[in-house]
Parts: C-alpha cells; sequence; structure tokens
C-alpha cells in the first residue's frame, strides 16, 4: 500500500511528516542502545529498520538495498550489484575506527559521506543521513544538549553540505580519501549547536576536547 504525491499531495505530506516523527523515535531508540551496547549494535538491520520507517506507505521498496541504477545530482552511486559489498566495507571502516580519536567529527565526515556516495536505498536514504544515524551515535556518547540541532542546521546551510560531498568524490575519484572540508564543517555546526545550549559548561567541555584532540 502506498500514496503518491501527485494523487493526493495533502495526504502524501502528512504521511511523510509522521514518518518522520516515527523514525526520530526509533533512531533514538537506536542511540540508546548503541550507548548500551557499543558501536557493534550499530549494523545493516539498523539501517533496514530506518529506511523502512521513513518511506512506510509512500515507496514500497523500504528497508531493502536498491536493486537499480540510480544517479543523485551529478553523482553516480556504484552498480546496485555492489551496494552490499560496499555497505559491509561501510561498517567494517565504522566498526574499527570507533575508537580512534583523531578530530571528534572525522569519522562522521566519513560516515555522511560515505553512505551519500553508496546511497543504498532507492528512497529513504536522505533520511538517514545526519545524526541521525552513524554521525549521531558517535557524537551522542560524548555530547548533549543544545537549542538548535545539527539535522536542523544542515537543512539551513545545504550549499556547504553538497559542496563538502562534491570535495570527498573528488578526491575518492583522483585515488584520494579526504573529508577535511566535511569533518570541518561538522565540527562548526557542533559547536553553533552547544552555543545554543544553556549550560555553558558543556561547551567548556567539548573545547576542551577539540583543543586536547588538535593540540
Amino acid at each position: 500500500m502506498s500514496v503518491r504525491e501527485k494523487d493526493d499531495p495533502a495526504l502524501f505530506t502528512k504521511i511523510q511528516e509522521q514518518n518522520l516523527l516515527r523514525q526520530y523515535d526509533l533512531s533514538s531508540n537506536c542511540v540508546e542502545i548503541g550507548l548500551k551496547k557499543g558501536i557493534e549494535a550499530f549494523d545493516k538491520y539498523t539501517l533496514w529498520a530506518l529506511s523502512y520507517a521513513a518511506v512506510s506507505n509512500i515507496c514500497q521498496f523500504g528497508g531493502r538495498y536498491r536493486k537499480e541504477p540510480i544517479r543523485v545530482g551529478t553523482h553516480t552511486p556504484p552498480h546496485f550489484k555492489n551496494v552490499g559489498n560496499e555497505m559491509d566495507r561501510f561498517f567494517s571502516v565504522i566498526h574499527e575506527n570507533w575508537t580512534i580519536q583523531d578530530h571528534p567529527t572525522l569519522l562522521p565526515a566519513s560516515a555522511l559521506w560515505r553512505l551519500n556516495w553508496i546511497h543504498p536505498f532507492s528512497e529513504g536514504t536522505g533520511g538517514l543521513l545526519g545524526p541521525r544515524a552513524a554521525p549521531h551515535l558517535h557524537e551522542a556518547r560524548q555530547i548533549a544538549g543544545g537549542k538548535k540541532t545539527v539535522p536542523k542546521r544542515i537543512r539551513e546551510n545545504r550549499a556547504t553540505y553538497y559542496a563538502g560531498l562534491k570535495a570527498a568524490d573528488m578526491a575518492w575519484e583522483n585515488g584520494d580519501y579526504d573529508v577535511t572540508e566535511r569533518t570541518a564543517y561538522l565540527e562548526s555546526l557542533l559547536k553553533g549547536q552547544m552555543t545554543d545550549t544553556a549550560g555553558t559548561h558543556v561547551l567548556r567541555l567539548l573545547q576542551s576536547r577539540l583543543d586536547h584532540l588538535l593540540s
């Protein structure tokens, strides 16, 4: 069962909004579990569930890796036959580098870019990006608070977000791995969120951690 936007725009919008609310609740549960069980709790089943929640009654193939070629703007993601392997490699990189603290937003930046690059789902991939998935699991164990969240800040400045993706894509095509722009971008958004926090002690802790990691 699904609703097409062109047939009933109002109903489509309502279902989409309700899906996002359900997905947010589900992602919050995933973060709680991740904080208790560690990064091993983050796997493909988590993403499948989040994808399904995002597109229920809108797309009939939610929660499954895509089985068709797609194009996202000027980017052509990997062939659908390679999606499963690419996602296995994605989870492996996240798990193996979970305790490496070169910079607090390096791993989230990498995860955001890589999910965009693979684009594992035909519909609903966008709902997995930002701090609803791996990046949020990474930062949630360290930092909390703020009035305006990182996802909202991303939506308010999409141009910089996409420019960082493009820079990482170009580096990858040239045989390099470079998410420097995205790392700095996420750092600025995270600092902005913490600046909004009523308790400034959390911001001081964040700044202290950044200074320590960058020294």
